[in-house]
């Protein structure tokens, strides 16, 4: 019997111009970026996204909520959920959105803890 693949992630930034997305994945326990697309008034580039999907077929989706500090919302938060929805609706892959408050200082931690090794 063949080997179950393993779990591929697509992770997504959303911002009002741009999007960027990540692939991660569990043998590993990381991720690396991947691509931009772009994003406006009308919406992100689907047929882009689209093809990154086709290309990468990931079992799960993940979109960064932008909080504030005291766990709030604000604009982008909404525009972020409702992305979120759209790819749910668009790919019928389970997405899940990750409160990102503070992530980028564990990144920026991680990866001098990484240059110091």
């Amino acid at each position: 019997m063949p080997e179950p693949r393993p779990l591929l992630v697509l992770g997504f930034d959303y911002g009002s111009r741009r999007i960027g997305i990540a692939v991660g994945q569990r043998i590993t326990e990381t991720a690396q970026a991947l691509t931009v697309i772009d994003n406006g008034p009308g919406g992100p580039d689907w047929q882009a996204l689209d093809k990154v999907l086709r290309d990468w077929q990931p079992q799960v989706l993940v979109v960064g909520l932008p909080l504030q500090m005291d766990g709030g919302e604000q604009s982008i938060s909404t525009m972020a959920r409702n992305f979120a929805d759209r790819l749910r609706d668009r790919t019928a892959l389970p997405v899940y959105t990750q409160d990102e408050r503070l992530s980028s200082r564990q990144v920026a931690r991680e990866f001098a803890n990484a240059r110091r090794r």
